[in-house]
């Protein structure tokens, strides 16, 4: 009888080993034609891959699939179609809410099957891309309304993130809602907004998130206050800023360049090995790269107490699960030069992903554990019910007449029932590796003074670009993918 129960639980740990070895891919594997095309530059082939890609295709990734594709017609210059994506995907964020549904699969399952709502930072480089493609629709009106959903954005970024030592506002996003108002001649908001930028910065050691503060954006804030004649504030800010003033004036405006470098970190996912503490199941701990012990605090009200006798958690002492983290892929911080009549500037990081994403994504690390935890706790509650179910259905039906062979043969079943869904629960146990993908790892940017007329722009270093500039007098905004 044992030999037979030990032959069926080796069918069974082959029927399912393919799915096993199917749930050990990312998301990042399963799209990777996609951003092949995309990294070379093969944007037709591209949109080709994206429209058959059933992964990106089903309701629960609706958002990437918007975001993949407004950034794919952003590089195409199909500005109109962008903004019909992200326009799609700024109403599907606002719009929908995890259900109940959602919640259930992420505990039974795992997380990559709730809908995806996108990391915080992903949602405000929405409204960048919006405001690019609007302006060069010449549509400024409606790129101003993107600089002030930007202050909406920052409102709710703050309002989700209390913990001011994290991530809970965006100097990013809000000095280019100061470059849009400027752009639009309203000075006044564009000081309080480049104020604002450099607030964050200044709150933060004069560097947030791997940027330091930009020059640029130094001169943006005490230019601003002088133009509205707040010599206070240009007299505090230089001594906040520790620089002064350069005032120079260009008959032909300025244009302000994004050069957008390389591509996102990815999401990848890594395992943990944990350990019941000695206090009982609210309690577990694994051992760092360094091998010190890190405890993990749970709380136990995601479940009933009526569980907390349940064998099934008396059980549950050492298990693995699996957390997220971002692989980087490029790493090139190193400024780019663009010349303009023969002189040559040098950008400045404006953003910077790779630090972004990554601290973020760690300064939520113990949530995910506990959510973690929560998922592993829940699985093995339904294994222990296959197992007590099993074991109770072969007691009735079968036609045994010894009372000790029914008891032997329904523990037999119920064993391997509580097997397979072991076998089930561990296939399925998967990190949510879902990202947005096609964002570069830096953002530069650089203001360059213009003469009237034409302006020869030259963006230098590898895979060198020309163009040339119409410089009208006025701000001008504009990105470039490098």
């Amino acid at each position: 009888m044992r030999i037979k129960n030990y032959s069926k639980q080796a069918f069974i740990v082959g029927l399912l080993m393919p799915v096993l070895l199917c749930s050990c891919a990312s998301y990042n594997t399963r799209v990777a034609d996609y951003y092949s095309s995309l990294q070379n530059g093969q944007y037709a082939k591209a949109l080709h891959l994206l429209e058959k890609n059933k992964l990106l295709k089903k309701e629960r990734n609706k958002l990437l699939y918007l975001l993949e594709k407004g950034n794919l017609f952003h590089l195409m210059q199909s500005y109109d179609s962008s903004n019909v994506c992200f326009n799609t995907a700024d109403y599907f964020i606002e719009t929908t809410r995890k259900s109940l549904g959602d919640v259930s699969k992420s505990y039974l399952l795992n997380p990559m099957m709730q809908t995806y709502l996108g990391e915080s930072f992903e949602r405000l480089l929405i409204h960048y891309y919006k405001s690019l493609n609007y302006l060069a629709l010449n549509k400024t009106d409606d790129a101003i309304v993107e600089a002030r959903r930007i202050t909406l954005s920052n409102n709710a970024l703050s309002d989700q993130q209390t913990n001011k030592k994290k991530y809970n506002k965006d100097a990013f996003a809000t000095n280019l809602q100061g470059m849009l108002y400027e752009l639009n001649g309203d000075i006044n908001n564009a000081f309080i907004a480049y104020r604002n930028a450099a607030d964050i910065y200044l709150a933060n050691g004069n560097s947030y998130y791997g940027v330091a503060m930009p020059n640029q954006l130094k001169q943006d804030v005490l230019r601003t206050a002088s133009q509205m004649g707040f010599d206070n504030e240009v007299q505090r800010y230089e001594r906040l800023l520790n620089t002064t003033l350069n005032s120079t004036k260009t008959d032909g405006g300025s244009l302000i360049v994004f050069v957008e470098k390389g591509t996102a970190p990815v999401k990848k996912e890594q395992n943990f090995t944990l350990t019941q503490n000695k206090n009982g199941i609210n309690g577990y701990y694994y051992f760092d790269e360094f091998g010190n012990q890190v405890n993990v605090p749970f709380d136990y009200g995601y479940y009933s107490l009526s569980h907390r006798n349940n064998n099934a958690l008396q059980d549950f002492r050492i298990f693995r699960i699996a957390i997220p983290y971002y692989e980087l892929t490029y790493t090139n911080k190193m400024a780019v030069g663009i010349m303009v009549q023969q002189k040559t500037y040098t950008t400045e990081t404006a953003q910077d992903f790779n630090t972004l994403a990554v601290k973020v994504l760690k300064e939520r690390f113990l949530t995910e554990m506990a959510n973690a935890i929560a998922r592993q706790m829940t699985k093995r509650l339904t294994e222990y019910a296959a197992q007590k179910g099993t074991e109770s259905a072969s007691k009735s039906n079968s036609k045994e007449t010894d009372d000790k062979k029914k008891e032997r043969k329904a523990k037999s079943d119920g064993e391997i029932a509580g097997l397979v869904m072991n076998l089930i629960n561990n296939a399925t146990e998967k990190a949510d590796t879902r990202n947005w993908q096609s964002l570069p790892a830096y953002i530069d940017y650089i203001r360059i003074p213009l003469q009237k007329g034409e302006n020869q722009i030259s963006i230098l270093g590898n895979a060198p670009q020309s163009f040339t500039v119409n410089g009208n007098g006025s701000l001008q905004i504009m990105s470039i993918k490098k």
